[in-house]
Formats: structure tokens, sequence, C-alpha cells
């Protein structure tokens, strides 16, 4: 009987390994930083964006919108820290793949704000990665509110 269990398992085993290795495109595997690459302002999207480059992203940070004549500073603060509304997020220290993946979506339509979307239709994907980048490396000011009251 364990003969057979142990077999069972082993079977469990070799399924499961096939099955997560048919899931990840052939020969990739998935995308790390290392500290090397955060330290140099690069990072690389799960979003299928462009490597970002955060000197890039404080640049076009300082870009006004044709459409709305803001920067993504003037509403979300320096470093992206201090927003000027309080319903606004702070961008600092964010996840760059959320911050990428929001601003594809408020672009492609699929997200909607009355300023972002407008702000996120001028942005190409090599900006939109140089943007993440650039929040995603500054000082974080987030903060976990499990359990909060």
């Amino acid at each position: 009987m364990s003969r057979v269990l142990t077999s069972s398992r082993l079977a469990f085993a070799l399924l499961a390994t096939l099955a997560v290795a048919a899931c990840s495109p052939s020969g990739e595997t998935p995308a790390e930083h290392s500290s090397a690459d955060r330290s140099e302002g690069h990072t690389s999207s799960s979003a299928g964006l462009p490597e970002g480059h955060a000197e890039a992203g404080a640049k076009r940070a300082l870009v006004k919108s044709q459409a709305t004549g803001q920067t993504c500073i003037d509403c979300h603060g320096k470093d992206g820290n201090v927003p000027l509304d309080p319903t606004y997020p702070k961008l600092g220290g964010q996840y760059a793949d959320y911050l990428a993946h929001s601003l594809q979506m408020y672009r492609d339509g699929d997200r909607q704000h009355p300023l972002m979307s407008a702000q996120a239709q001028e942005l190409d994907d090599q900006e939109i990665a140089d943007l993440a980048a650039y929040f995603s490396s500054r000082p974080s000011l987030l903060r976990d509110l499990h359990g909060a009251h």
C-alpha cells in the first residue's frame, strides 16, 4: 500500500511540474529584478513592455500633457509621494509592474479616470515603462492598511 501511495505522490508531483512548465512560454523564465538592476534604475515588466529606465521616467514625469496641461508631479507630488488630492495614490515605491499595468489600462480605456485616461493616452510603451521604473525607484511612503482601524 505504501508503495502505491508513494507512486501516486510521485506521479502527482510530476504532473504538477509539467503543468507549471506548460504555462510558461517556451524557453522563458520569469523575470527577476536584481539589486543591481534596481540601483541602475532599470526594470523589466510583466506587462510586455520594453525595459524601463528611471532617468528617462524622471524627465517624462515633468512633461505637461497636451490633454490636461498637467505633469505627473503636478498631481502626485515630488517623487510621487505627495498627491495633490488625498484620493490620488502615492506612486513612490509602488511595484513597477502595477504602475505599468495601470497606465496601460488607462491608455487603452480598460480603466477610467477623468484626468488619468487623458494623460495616459499620450504615452507609448517605452514612456510607460520609464515612468513605472522611475516611480518604483522612488522612496516609498506606502503603508500596509492590514489591521488598521
